[in-house]
């Protein structure tokens, strides 16, 4: 029997298809570029079913309506394959079900997948992104258990595991989890990034700034979803801090314009803008900069997380397909999972008003999504976005009574987070209590 480099079984003996199918695993679980290399190997290897599958499923992970479209045609070779190897016929059933936008059998498949190969990682990560995008964290803390169990020896299953205990709020265990992890193989970037949710969450601000600038190094060979994404957490840190001008260096030199026309380098440039602005500095021309590839998603329903922050980008840039955005989601929410409507469309609308000034409506749009956040996926760390927005929405409207209690709930994270302390100063100075304001303004004094 041929086997992967994880000890799972493969359809072909042929040694430039096996190179390819471990280039894809070993390359989608480390973040690296090589693993698009599964295309090319795809096409030059018809007969490999686990070859063409696993093509279909690389191009799903787009996150872009033309997904399916172009995922088609490597289904289609994959079931024109004569055979009836396992786990080939498990995973063309997986794909075939995403296409369909049958997700609840995608993450049936992947799971027994992972229960038959216990060392199938990529079968337990294709399970957490999916349950990731849902926010059903506790599942995520179970694939990682069996990653685990299954493969110890390989770092990228203690980083699988890392991240599922930090959203489940398990953060000693996930931070003990990264550290196996970066035992096993220091370069690991999703460890690293677990283990940065960690250090922001507990207010470990010099210490993970610390951590991020020594790692960042390694951060040069990966894809440009964890490359931006980790200078993303990084420069969160240097945020807290006040340190305004390498945030808009980091945002220049690593977070934008890897791979602009990539959903994940899209959110996470609107997200560090709205941040800069939400921190009261001047983000000059940068959202033009980012308009022309947002315009380009006027009809783009396929993750809630991603869509309400296509439309944030494009008001906030002046764009009327900002518009056009919000009335695809409208339609698409009259048939599509409860959380569409429920959720997804209250946010776009408050999100939407607050990028136009409007902060007393943005106040009641965002008050009817904010307590169901955790079902339109995003880490905790990217939807607290949304908490800053409607923050700034309270400061806007007045409501001092409002911004003061969020304000002081969220120093207990960070008491000496820069952003915070320069909003507590306004608030206690509109209250009447200028020693509170003036305590406020001493710790932004302390570092800026």
């Amino acid at each position: 029997m041929s086997l992967d480099y994880l000890g799972n079984p493969i359809d072909t003996l042929d040694p430039s298809t096996r190179q390819g199918l471990d280039d894809f695993i070993g390359g989608f679980l480390g973040y690296q570029p090589r693993a698009e290399g599964i295309l090319a190997t795809a096409d030059a290897a018809p007969d490999s079913a686990l070859a063409n599958a696993f093509a279909g499923l690389l191009l799903m992970f787009i996150e872009s309506p033309e997904g399916p479209t172009l995922a088609e045609q490597y289904r289609q070779r994959a079931a024109a394959v004569n055979g009836d190897h396992p786990r080939a016929q498990l995973y063309l059933a997986a794909l075939s079900a995403w296409i369909d936008d049958d997700l609840d059998q995608v993450l049936h498949l992947s799971e027994h997948l992972l229960g038959r190969y216990p060392r199938d990682l990529f079968a337990a990560k294709l399970n957490q992104y999916l349950e990731f995008n849902r926010g059903n964290w506790p599942a995520l803390l179970r694939i990682g258990l069996k990653a685990v169990a299954g493969a110890p020896d390989i770092a990228h299953s203690h980083g699988l595991l890392a991240f599922a205990y930090e959203q489940c709020h398990l953060l000693e265990e996930a931070e003990a989890s990264a550290r196996e992890a970066l035992r096993l193989q220091p370069s690991e970037p999703w460890a690293q990034h677990a283990l940065a949710h960690v250090m922001l969450t507990q207010g470990r601000i010099e210490e993970g700034t610390e951590f991020l600038e020594s790692v960042a190094h390694h951060w040069a060979g990966l894809n440009s979803f964890m490359y931006t994404h980790n200078w993303w957490h990084l420069a969160l840190f240097y945020l807290a801090r006040g340190e305004d001008q390498r945030v808009l260096e980091i945002y220049d030199q690593h977070v934008w314009g890897i791979l602009p026309e990539y959903s994940q380098d899209q959110v996470g440039a609107v997200s560090l803008l709205a941040r800069l602005e939400l921190a009261g500095i001047d983000v000059g021309e940068r959202w033009q900069g980012l308009a022309p590839y947002l315009q380009r998603r006027t009809g783009d329903v396929v993750q809630p997380f991603l869509s309400v922050q296509y439309l944030y980008g494009l008001a906030r840039a002046g764009k009327p397909e900002a518009d056009e955005l919000l009335a695809a989601l409208r339609e698409h929410s009259v048939a599509a999972r409860p959380v569409w409507g429920e959720v997804t469309l209250p946010l776009a609308r408050g999100l939407l008003a607050h990028a136009r000034g409007d902060a007393q409506g943005a106040l009641e749009h965002l008050a009817l999504a904010l307590p169901r956040l955790n079902e339109i996926g995003g880490s905790h760390a990217q939807r607290d976005l949304f908490s800053q927005v409607e923050l700034d929405a309270r400061l806007n409207a007045g409501d001092w009574f409002g911004a003061q209690q969020a304000l002081e709930l969220r120093r207990r994270y960070d008491g000496w987070d820069v952003p915070t302390n320069r909003s507590l100063v306004r608030v206690y100075e509109a209250l009447g209590l200028p020693d509170q304001a003036a305590n406020a303004q001493a710790r932004v004094s302390r570092f800026t």
